[in-house]
């Protein structure tokens, strides 16, 4: 009897309009001809040194590349980043002065005043004089003025020395030469006037300034920093120079704990940030003591650096100071001690592309390295290290041309430590809560050219996809398949991107109708796969292979240099999505239509060994069988069945059980043909399938047995099968197998079935059909058939198996089984 088994999976509608399956397609759905791929995920090895950019990153020959490696000493760092900024912006003047030039002067240039002679300009010249007036009017060199009271008379007499705003009169009034202080003695001797820009709190030498409503609260602040600075502040800078000048043992827990303490105590003096305005006089001593050259001691330091707001090239610095301490493993466990992640988590939170990408270079760096660890692991996911990688990914893709390539360099650190990142298990709500696997796309569409972040990228995704709730958040991203063939094909040769790919690919299709079906119609993609299928399809003729049989076509991509185990690793993956891909009933026959996908599936079981290339071959018969299931008129595969069918061979007698189960399911389907029967009576593969039967293995059994099935329709087969001993063998895997796999069972008894129904000649012995009666007389009792199914809801799945795949055809068997006699 000849069955062919309906497709009812989880691609095809459910007729029944409740949306619940019912009890066939459940059944079904449990041993069906189509058969999803499963394979293992590429193992990404770690980097035995830790350093910017691995020796396989393409930036690892560029002289423009950050470097690993440095030196770091106090002379490095800017003492005068003391200095706060006013946050004061000046206000634009309100019209331009001009300046009247008479008419009748031949020079105009001789008409606009002269500045005031200087007295000593006679006795120094010019040049001299002018070099001195520059610099007595630069702001920056003055020294502030202290105790200068400012009282009525006084604030009278500056009012009276302020320019004029009518600048007509000013330039034509005559010049009255005079003994005059010089524009920059004045501005010392007038500290009353308001020139307009005020400077903020955290600028030291802030002044109070007639009518300011806060003039009395800016003292008594002041007032307090200095108490605070000269009672507590100071005495710790002093104990951190002489405890650094001595070099007594156990200093450098000393200093460390000198460190927390003037954090401490500019933390509760509200002087971190760059408030304080002695902050010159606290770094200059801290970038001192870096020349200690102490780890622990360094880390304090960087802390307490970062918590005064360090910029520029001080910020660069201290990111180096920590990406250098942690470079080494060893270091690893002051990091798990110390705050100072919070400090550089904050760092990548609010510094610029623009203004600190390197700083935020080795920041990110750090990250990278830390993340290795399994302890700090756990710590960077408590403080949300994902959600600043997120922040930060946007401000990067929004980084304009000039930062191109810095933001490149910072998506390779950042993109390597969310590989880290991923293995951890509480890592992937965190990852599709805050989108991080969309916004990758996103990051892989405007970086598509540099393989270093397209391959960090894969290994994410390789490694998420493999999990359902991720697959989904994949899944629902425009484009991703689209983006995924595009990757493929620019980045052909670089093996490693190419393989994670595919295994995402491979798990995206897995599960997924619609992914099955959107990856299809995808522009471009089966000449994709197909082309990166011929250019790793290995035809060197080396040992394990068959050599070529004839020249490649000038069409195909050269093979990229990849080692025999590397190339065929991509195979694995590339065929697995095949595989998975035909199991949709709309794709399935396109791909059995296709030439070229139907003869590089051939090529491979000719070029390969069992021996050397199981998984591989495996995969490959596995998708021959899914194809096979399609017999269309259209279908390569059914026109090249007894090809097939000799292909299959080398598995069938491999020592590999998970190719020969492969094999004999691929005859199961192909044995329908009568050519295909006859070759595998001729070849005598019937031996080993009746071997079969003596499997412990279910699913080996269950493919012994559609084999036999198809061979018994065929009156010489079964003569040949009774003397092979079949039928006994058959009633054993019955008897042992049967009450534990009802669909199994089934299958026994259609083969049985077979096998008898031309005659009775094939089970002459009295007892032994009087043994099988019995036997499936008991089993068709419901009864007995499940009273050692202890589960409810496997009691209820066996159940509808046993009334759906077991019960007609064991009724059918009996009744040819009984004697005439009892029949009537």
């Amino acid at each position: 009897m000849e069955r062919k088994q309906e497709i009812c999976s989880p691609f095809v509608p459910r007729r029944n309009s409740t949306g619940r399956k019912t009890s066939a397609e459940i059944v079904s759905e449990a041993r069906q001809s189509l058969r999803v791929q499963s394979t293992q995920r590429p193992f990404t090895p770690r980097d035995g040194h830790r350093q910017l950019f691995e020796k396989s990153s393409v930036r690892a020959d560029r002289d423009s590349r950050p470097p690993s490696a440095f030196s770091l000493h106090a002379q490095n760092f800017d003492a005068p980043d003391s200095r706060p900024g006013s946050g004061t912006r000046l206000s634009p003047l309100d019209h331009k002065p001009k300046f009247p030039v008479p008419c009748d002067v031949e020079d105009p240039f001789k008409a606009f005043p002269k500045p005031p002679t200087d007295p000593l300009e006679g006795k120094r010249g010019l040049p001299g004089a002018r070099a001195r007036l520059l610099r007595a009017g630069s702001l920056t060199m003055l020294a502030p003025v202290e105790g200068q009271k400012d009282g009525p008379g006084q604030k009278q007499l500056s009012a009276k020395r302020l320019p004029s705003t009518d600048h007509t009169e000013v330039c034509s009034s005559p010049h009255k030469p005079g003994p005059r202080r010089t524009a920059s003695e004045s501005r010392i001797k007038q500290p009353s006037v308001d020139s307009g820009v005020r400077l903020t709190g955290c600028r030291a030498g802030r002044r109070a300034e007639p009518g300011n409503e806060d003039n009395s609260t800016t003292s008594t602040e002041e007032d307090a920093e200095s108490l605070v600075w000269n009672n507590v502040i100071a005495p710790l800078l002093q104990q951190l120079e002489s405890v650094a000048a001595g070099s007594s043992e156990g200093s450098v827990d000393r200093l460390c704990d000198l460190c927390d303490g003037l954090h401490g105590a500019l933390a509760e003096a509200d002087m971190l940030g760059r408030r304080c305005k002695r902050r010159s006089g606290i770094l200059r001593t801290l970038f001192r003591l870096i020349d200690l050259n102490s780890a622990q001691l360094n880390l304090h330091i960087a802390k307490l650096c970062l918590a005064l707001c360090v910029s520029g090239n001080n910020l660069l610095n201290i990111c180096k100071l920590i990406f250098q301490i942690s470079r080494s493993e060893s270091n690893d466990i002051l990091f798990q001690h110390n705050s100072i992640i919070d400090s550089f988590l904050g760092v990548l939170s609010k510094e610029d592309v623009s203004s600190s990408g390197e700083a935020l270079l080795y920041c990110v760096g750090t990250l990278k390295f830390l993340s290795g660890n399994g302890a700090i692991l756990r710590l960077l996911l408590d403080k949300n290290c994902v959600g600043v990688a997120q922040k930060l990914i946007q401000r990067l893709r929004a980084a304009d041309d000039a930062n191109f390539t810095v933001a490149g360099h910072i998506l390779v650190q950042l993109t390597a430590t969310l590989r880290n990142l991923a293995d951890h298990p509480d890592s992937r709500p965190l990852f599709v809560s805050f989108s991080i696997l969309p916004e990758l796309c996103l990051v892989l569409r405007h970086h598509h050219k540099d393989p270093d972040i397209c391959t960090n990228i894969s290994r994410i995704y390789s490694k998420l996809s493999s999990y359902s709730e991720c697959r989904l958040a994949l899944a629902q991203t425009p484009d991703c398949y689209q983006l995924f063939l595009e990757l493929l094909s620019k980045h052909h040769q670089k093996q490693d991107l190419v393989v994670r790919l595919l295994f995402t690919l491979g798990n995206l299709t897995a599960k997924s109708e619609e992914a099955r079906l959107e990856l299809f119609q995808c522009d471009g993609c089966m000449d994709t796969l197909l082309q990166l299928y011929d250019a790793y399809q290995r035809r060197d003729g080396s040992p394990h292979t068959h050599p070529q049989k004839g020249p490649p076509s000038p069409s195909r991509p050269q093979a990229p240099p990849v080692s025999v185990q590397e190339g065929e690793d991509v195979l694995v993956k590339l065929v697995r999505v095949l595989a998975n891909m035909c199991i949709h009933p709309a794709v399935g026959p396109a791909l059995a239509a296709n030439t070229t996908c139907i003869q590089l599936l051939m090529e491979t079981l000719e070029l390969r060994s069992a021996q050397e290339s199981g998984e591989l071959l495996v995969n490959v018969a596995a998708t021959i069988n899914n194809l096979s299931f399609y017999q269309e008129d259209s279908s390569v595969l059914r026109d090249s069945q007894l090809t097939m069918a000799k292909l299959m061979l080398k598995l069938v007698l491999s020592s590999s059980m998970d190719a020969m189960l492969e094999a004999t399911r691929v005859y199961g389907n192909l044995s329908q043909s009568k050519d295909v029967r006859d070759f595998i009576m001729q070849n005598k593969v019937h031996h080993f399938v009746v071997t079969l039967l003596d499997s412990k293995s279910t699913e080996m059994c269950f493919s012994a047995c559609g084999i036999l099935t198809n061979l018994a329709l065929d009156p010489p087969n079964r003569v040949r099968l009774s003397a092979e001993g079949a039928a006994a063998k058959l009633v054993d895997c019955l008897k042992d197998l049967g009450p534990g796999d009802w669909q199994l069972a089934g299958q026994v008894c259609q083969a049985l079935w077979n096998l008898i129904c031309g005659g009775s000649e094939t089970l002459p012995d009295t007892q032994e059909r009087e043994s099988l009666l019995e036997i499936l007389s008991t089993y068709s009792d419901e009864e007995e058939a499940l009273k050692w199914i202890e589960n409810e809801d496997m009691r209820d799945f066996h159940k509808a198996c046993w009334e759906l795949e077991f019960l007609p055809v064991a009724q059918k068997l009996m009744k040819t089984l009984q004697p005439p006699d009892r029949t009537a």
